[in-house]
């Protein structure tokens, strides 16, 4: 790391051996149907088998092991993944979270919270920021808060699922990575550019949801409040500090996709593939769908960032296409 604020690819590659044997090296599943649909050879990385099923237990294991022996108790604000992946990661270590979570927030993810051991704070989207009411409870409480991307450990761990994927197949001429606030998106570019300089890294977003893609176009942080998508976990207002910086400086583009070609995403990855992606595990395959991302005859790599739906909400998503 070169300063406070600052993470390179020496740090993935740390955060990659302590991970080791902690999360899950998640399958890289292929599917020929898939390939000739689009016109490319597709390489899913299935985060959505990753422990508290999404890609973002690597982060949060990555950032709680390297605080104090001595803390006890964090507190973060999440929709649901990153809850769930805190949650897990303080039972291994020993630590209690506590979480600021929308009222709206996904059932699913909000009882997988609390059955990993989280105390939840609900807050309503239109009252109140969820970082001014952590910063609040922080402040009373004294605890240390662990933001959901902006942080050089996030960041960190988040590469780690793109290095294993480009470890393992280092020709990719294409990574799609799933945008909401920037975590996933900045660690695979330090990953991904570190083994193959040559790599088109492009973020997806919902197109309602589109302050990234606002951001790298004019070179200014963009805000998008309480946007409406499907794609729960793309619903931040925007990029953090951190994160913009290193997609405005190594990210080859962002698209946005429709939340019907998110649906249409998810229906084929149920149908030919056999596995669940939640909305926004979907959306690079969105991309590849409806032609946002020109891929023809390139070898692309696609992070499938989580699956965290329930059975209820899939049928019902499942329904409408």
């Amino acid at each position: 790391m070169t300063g406070p604020c600052s993470v390179g690819f020496e740090d993935v590659c740390s955060a990659a051996e302590q991970l080791q044997g902690v999360v899950h090296k998640t399958p890289v599943l292929t599917s020929r149907t898939v390939d000739a649909r689009v016109g490319a050879r597709i390489y899913f990385k299935c985060e959505n088998f990753q422990r508290s099923g999404s890609f973002k237990f690597r982060g949060a294991y990555n950032t709680l092991r390297q605080l104090p022996a001595t803390t006890k108790e964090v507190l973060t604000f999440s929709s649901g993944n990153h809850a769930q992946a805190v949650a897990l990661a303080g039972a291994h270590l020993d630590i209690q979270p506590t979480i600021v979570m929308p009222r709206d927030a996904p059932s699913v993810k909000r009882a997988a919270t609390v059955g990993y051991g989280a105390k939840i704070i609900p807050y309503d989207r239109d009252e109140i920021s969820r970082e001014t009411l952590a910063e609040q409870l922080a402040t009373e409480q004294r605890l240390p808060i662990i933001p959901p991307y902006d942080h050089p450990h996030i960041v960190a761990g988040q590469g780690t699922a793109a290095l294993e994927l480009l470890q393992d197949y280092p020709d990719l001429d294409v990574l799609l990575v799933p945008c909401g606030g920037g975590g996933l998106l900045s660690g695979s570019l330090l990953a991904a550019h570190a083994i193959r300089p040559t790599i088109q890294v492009i973020g997806v977003e919902p197109d309602t949801a589109n302050d990234a893609a606002l951001s790298l176009k004019s070179g200014v942080l963009h805000t998008v409040h309480n946007p409406e998508t499907i794609a729960d976990g793309a619903r931040t207002p925007s990029l953090g500090i951190l994160t913009f910086e290193i997609i405005r400086n190594l990210a080859h583009d962002i698209v946005t996709v429709s939340d019907a070609a998110i649906l249409s995403a998810m229906q084929l990855l149920w149908e030919r593939m056999k596995i669940v992606v939640e909305p926004t595990g979907a959306l690079g395959m969105a991309a590849l769908l409806s032609k946002a991302a020109d891929v023809d005859g390139m070898n692309v790599g696609v992070i499938l960032s989580g699956g965290n739906v329930g059975l209820n909400q899939l049928q019902s998503y499942l329904g409408t296409t």
